[in-house]
């Protein structure tokens, strides 16, 4: 198996839930500020970060899974135990969480590499002392203490095989772990668990605009923004030339992923340099809408229904110099693939 940090357990635990689950709905949605969205608020707590995102963990374990796969109760069952030993080999109950901010940055080890450094910031119904003593019990004394700040980090060797709800198989290796405050921890690598305590700090919050596209929608399962540095672009493998060159216009990116009660939706967005350039690249988007179209026939029989239906409902627009895409798909297109079909 791959192995990959802890950090990429959070992400996967984060995101991989509903990423599989494809596309989303056209629905419209009264937005608000994030000033407006106490959302925000977790948000706002994160270190200085090129990307931002929140995750309504909560209403992932209480809504979203449940609904998906309600058609498949021995499923549900497996999904169950496996949250459940999950909490027995880490000491987080994935339960109590209510919400995980994440803030990726941009890291450039080497010449064409891009990796990310991850922090997670998590809010609960728990006690956050009480939490950390339970991973350290969990970690079975592989773990590491350092002081920074007046707190304490603790650096967790798991080093071990984890199927992640029932549904994806990592492995998990260091993760650095500490109490910000009475409900809320912070947890990653150790230089982005410092950023965190740094930023609990200083009181400077950082990523407004960031922050503001990530949040605009309070209903939204998954909220996230982020910048589309040069770097990044040049680190970005692309072999059609006109999409390279479309995406140097692109300064910012960010969407959400949501439920209705019969689907999920998706909306994703681009900031351009200009009216122009969006709409350059919204005639982009569109003519791979059409190619798209003629690899739908080579699915599976699941994956192509899914994938047709998100294609036919999928709407490009722009707004000043902002593109714009929604879908759409139901949730009965979804559960034969969460459940293996």
């Amino acid at each position: 198996m791959k192995k990959i940090s802890f950090t990429g357990l959070v992400v996967a635990f984060a995101l991989a839930l509903v990423l599989p689950v494809g596309s989303f709905s056209q629905r419209s949605r009264k937005l608000v500020s994030a000033q407006a969205s106490p959302a925000s608020g977790l948000l706002s707590s994160l270190p200085p970060s090129d990307a931002v995102a929140l995750v309504n963990v909560n209403r992932l374990l209480a809504e979203v899974m449940p609904k998906l796969l309600a058609e498949n109760p021995a499923r549900l069952t497996e999904v169950t135990n496996e949250l459940a030993n999950f909490k027995t080999q880490t000491g987080l109950d994935p339960r109590s969480f209510d919400q995980i901010a994440l803030g990726f940055r941009y890291l450039y080890p080497a010449e064409g590499v891009t990796k990310m450094g991850t922090v997670a910031l998590v809010r609960g119904t728990f006690n956050a002392g009480a939490l950390v003593a339970a991973g350290r019990l969990a970690a079975n004394g592989k773990y590491a203490e350092q002081k920074y700040l007046g707190k304490t980090i603790y650096i967790f060797t798991l080093d071990r095989q984890l199927k992640l709800l029932g549904l994806w198989d990592i492995k998990v290796s260091d993760l650095a772990v500490t109490s910000v405050d009475g409900n809320l921890i912070a947890l990653g690598e150790l230089d982005a668990v410092r950023g965190a305590i740094d930023a609990s700090r200083s009181h400077k919050y950082a990523n407004p605009e960031l922050i503001a596209l990530a949040s605009r929608d309070p209903n939204a399962v998954v909220g996230f923004g982020g910048n589309l540095t040069d770097k990044l672009r040049q680190n970005l493998s692309i072999t059609n030339n006109n999409i390279a060159r479309e995406l140097t216009a692109v300064r910012q990116v960010y969407g959400t992923l949501g439920m209705t009660a019969t689907d999920l939706e998706l909306m994703m967005a681009a900031r351009t340099v200009d009216p122009d350039s969006a709409r350059n690249l919204s005639d982009t988007v569109e003519g791979l809408k059409q190619v798209g179209a003629f690899f739908v026939g080579r699915l599976s029989t699941a994956k192509g229904t899914l994938a047709r239906s998100a294609l036919n409902n999928l709407k490009v627009t722009t707004q000043g110099n902002e593109l714009q895409i929604r879908t759409a798909v139901a949730q009965s297109q979804v559960t034969p693939l969460i459940r293996g079909n």
